[in-house]
């Protein structure tokens, strides 16, 4: 069939779309995806399989965005992009990623009656209440996650289908709305040739040789925890000399957490490396001893994995987790890491402290981590359910 995929980005890159694409494309569907562009001379072209239809945007669309749901301008004028996308191509079902435009994509429906599968990344109205300009005017005043929920209600009911990306994420949706067979789990994981098809970054291998590294990969957003790491920091430094906290992402929040080391006097022991291209991400788990993911509990942290802690599991590498309940408990069952208490810095100490002693530990936990993302959890085995989905929609 032809399956049209509806993203409000420009594309690429976005690996979960591109995965999902790949996988329906090897099933034998065709992927049509609509997406947005800002420069009018960038044209339409095929990516891996994917036919990607760009529409033109600009930063008037781009800022009321924001305001999907509380003036209708950016589903307006998404609508008819959206509409002349579905006219110009034979599509069979449509595939909505994230919320922001849904309306938009069931306004324009309307007219073509498609069966509708709404694939929520994250719990974005959770997510909205952290964002650093919904805490001040006039953000605070003007975009209301409220009201997001309640359109995020409106959608679920609507699609014929909705992927999550945890068990937890569907139990939370199952307990709102308790509809029989609605809900797929399609987890972000990663792709085999993550950890089968990479180049080794020399420079990064020498430069963190002679250190015990600990690792952050991601977005560096206050509510990932990493104050909580640099906290700790000096009293690590005494019983671990070459420590090495390498933060490999940004945020805006950076000024924050930059301000904290220097403050701390650590700024020989944190290495901020900015955001690096993900072929070097393989380099920098290599280069690692423990990889960390301190994120602070909250209602969209509680329900998804992110997807570094399978990155670093893929190269044997022991986690220390927050308590954050979808990873801990898959931390636990994997037995791949130790979990301290969320912004709790004594007990982060104490389990980094714990497996910095016990090499055997270590190894231990890294070859149980590895075992399951290799054998078990990787996109190959998981994307089965978004594959299934596909094959039966229609009937």
């Amino acid at each position: 069939m032809n399956i049209g995929m509806i993203l409000d980005a420009t594309f690429p890159p976005d690996p979960r779309v591109e995965n999902e694409a790949i996988s329906l494309i090897a099933a034998g569907h065709e992927v049509f995806l609509f997406c947005l562009k800002y420069d009018e001379n960038q044209s339409d072209e095929m990516i891996n399989g994917i036919q990607v239809k760009r529409f033109l945007s600009n930063k008037f669309e781009y800022k009321n965005s924001a305001l999907a749901f509380t003036i209708p301008v950016y589903s307006f004028l998404m609508k008819k992009k959206i509409v002349r996308f579905l006219t110009s191509t034979n599509i069979d079902v449509l595939h909505i990623h994230d919320i922001k435009i849904a309306a938009a994509v069931f306004w324009a429906n309307k007219s073509f009656k498609l069966p509708v599968v709404l694939d929520l990344h994250d719990n974005l109205p959770e997510v909205m209440k952290l964002y650093p300009h919904l805490q001040k005017f006039p953000g605070k005043y003007i975009i209301s996650p409220k009201k997001w929920k309640q359109k995020e209600s409106a959608f679920i009911k609507k699609a014929d289908k909705v992927i999550t990306v945890s068990p937890h994420f569907i139990q939370s949706l199952q307990e709102r709305f308790p509809f029989e067979n609605k809900y797929v789990f399609v987890p972000n994981t990663i792709r085999k040739s993550f950890f089968e098809e990479y180049t080794i970054d020399n420079s990064i291998i020498e430069k963190y040789k002679n250190h015990f590294v600990i690792l952050y990969l991601g977005d560096t957003h206050i509510r990932r925890g990493l104050q909580t790491a640099i906290t700790s920091i000096p009293l690590l430094k005494a019983a671990i000399p070459n420590i090495k906290l390498v933060i490999v992402g940004k945020n805006t929040t950076d000024t924050i957490l930059k301000s904290q080391v220097a403050d701390l006097g650590i700024e020989d022991f944190v290495d901020f490396e900015g955001w690096q291209n993900e072929s070097l991400f393989q380099s920098y788990i290599i280069s690692s001893a423990i990889c960390i993911s301190p994120l602070h509990r909250n209602l969209q942290h509680d329900v998804a994995y992110a997807n570094k802690i399978f990155q670093y599991m893929s190269f044997g590498k022991p986690l220390l987790v927050s308590d954050a309940t979808a990873q801990k408990e898959l931390i636990e069952k994997v037995n791949s890491g130790l979990v301290h208490q969320e912004k709790n810095v004594d007990d982060f100490q104490h389990k980094l402290l714990e497996l910095y002693h016990d090499e055997n530990l270590r190894t231990t936990l890294g070859k149980n981590g590895q075992d399951f993302v290799r054998n078990e959890f990787s996109w190959e085995q998981t994307s089965k359910n978004l594959v299934h989905l596909y094959e039966t929609i229609l009937y």
